[in-house]
């Protein structure tokens, strides 16, 4: 089991310290995808402490073997979200204030960026830096071979390695949508 199974799995069991561990782990996601959508700290902070309590509520229905904690969290956060954005616009009494509602409800997009940005930062250099290069500062291969001196087959694989990690990353977020 890699270490998020494992600490998964404490977690859904009931570990005295899985919790706080889970907490430590995941609750600058949580609440970064609740303050990106909601853009208030104040129900970014409540939505983050409901996904939490809710999370380890519901703990008995986790199964690390089907998704990862961070995407079953983002799940939870995900509806979170939903529902304080229901709140908000139920609690709108007068036309001016509708008027002032949120856009389209974004939840989604802002969950990958933010799983992105944290599967980049997990990634680790060499990877990390590569792919941030090509795709943020959009070089090619052959330019960023030149900027790291690497050997550019070299920056192919991690180019292709990174990848994959990323896409297992975000297949595992998507598993909980």
């Amino acid at each position: 089991m890699t270490e998020p199974e494992v600490l998964g799995a404490r977690f859904r069991d009931g570990t005295t310290d899985a919790v706080r561990l889970v907490y430590e782990e995941y609750s600058s996601m949580v609440y970064s995808i609740a303050l990106r959508t909601l853009r208030n700290t104040a129900d970014a902070e409540d939505v983050t402490q409901q996904v939490f309590v809710s999370a380890w509520r519901s703990r008995d229905r986790f199964d690390p073997q089907r998704a990862p904690i961070g995407a079953w969290l983002s799940g939870i956060t995900r509806n979170a979200v939903a529902d304080a954005l229901r709140r908000r616009a139920r609690d709108r009494s007068d036309l001016a204030e509708a008027q002032d509602a949120p856009g389209p409800d974004r939840t989604d997009e802002i969950i990958d960026q933010v799983v992105v940005a944290q599967a980049l930062v997990e990634l680790g250099p060499p990877q990390q830096d590569v792919l941030e290069l090509a795709f943020f500062e959009r070089l090619t291969h052959t330019e960023i071979a030149e900027r790291m001196d690497l050997p550019l087959g070299t920056v192919k694989s991690h180019i292709n390695r990174g990848l994959r990690r990323l896409r297992t990353r975000m297949e595992g977020s998507h598993a909980s949508r």
